[in-house]
């Protein structure tokens, strides 16, 4: 008997496969948007993949296998509908891996958009110059290897790609100024991703929590077009580390696929509500007020 279920089990999920594979994703990263759409993009490593998935357990794949969408462009799709407005969400990895390289913490957003600004290319990642034309809404983040900060030596360096606390602080204030050329567009950083603790130490997470405040209570400005979604507390939930049950497991600082089900809506709420209202309505993690 239990041979004769497995078998069956077996042919359900080759048919499911083998229809899937005739079957387009209808996801939102491969749509055009209309010309009247107000045009969002998040930049991003893979922690950012996790919460734009959401949920990526095998029946959200195979649905997705037969039409259905990722976490954060189906959230925008229903908003829309229910809302009759017209939000486009895509999605970009930033910086590619060649030819600038995996990296994505303060000193290359630094590099690109403010060192080598301008309307060409720097190693082929868009500058503000170019993305401000194409987008409304840019959103942009760190993986979790920005908490990784070593201690300060008294010598502040713009052009360090050092992860230390001084170097970030002059790479924070140069982007400020920089996103604040493009006063027609609006920004959202998402401060930084944390790690299990079994992949950092005390003294690292403690400085990469006194950033993130920084970067909330004296970075961010009021009456401004820069916008937080606090990230760094919905995984720490206040402590130092990303929690474990909120991990792939306790050696791996990715998200779970619960948590990251969990805190997709969080980020849409958090951006509608900043194009809706500058953000008056929703706390810096996107719960509502």
């Amino acid at each position: 008997m239990k041979t004769k279920i497995l078998k069956y089990c077996l042919v359900i999920t080759a048919t499911l496969l083998i229809l899937g594979s005739f079957t387009q994703c209808n996801n939102k990263t491969e749509r055009v948007p209309g010309e009247n759409d107000y045009k969002i993009i998040l930049l991003h490593h893979s922690t950012g993949n996790n919460v734009w998935k959401g949920n990526d357990g095998f029946l959200q794949r195979m649905n997705r296998k037969f039409g259905g969408e990722f976490a954060v462009p189906k959230w925008f799709d229903e908003y829309n509908k229910t809302h009759g407005t017209d939000y486009f969400i895509q999605e970009q990895t930033f910086p590619k891996s060649e030819p600038y390289g995996w990296q994505n913490y303060p000193y290359d957003y630094y590099n690109i958009w403010v060192k080598n600004a301008g309307n060409n290319p720097y190693k082929e990642e868009p500058t503000l110059e170019f993305l401000s034309q194409e987008y409304d809404f840019i959103i942009f983040k760190h993986c979790f290897p920005v908490s990784d900060i070593i201690e300060d030596i008294g010598e502040p360096d713009i052009n360090s790609a050092e992860k230390r606390t001084e170097n970030y602080k002059l790479q924070y204030m140069a982007l400020r100024n920089k996103m604040l050329e493009f006063p027609d567009t609006k920004f959202m950083v998402w401060t930084g991703a944390a790690q299990v603790k079994n992949k950092t130490n005390p003294d690292n997470a403690k400085r990469a929590r006194d950033f993130f405040n920084w970067v909330k209570y004296e970075w961010d400005q009021p009456n401004d077009n820069i916008y937080l979604w606090d990230f760094f507390e919905l995984e720490t939930e206040g402590g130092l580390y990303l929690k474990d049950e909120n991990a792939r497991n306790a050696n791996d600082s990715h998200l779970n696929n619960g948590f990251a089900e969990k805190v997709a809506p969080l980020f849409c709420q958090r951006i509608v509500d900043i194009i809706e209202t500058n953000g008056k309505k929703t706390t810096l993690t996107g719960s509502a007020l």
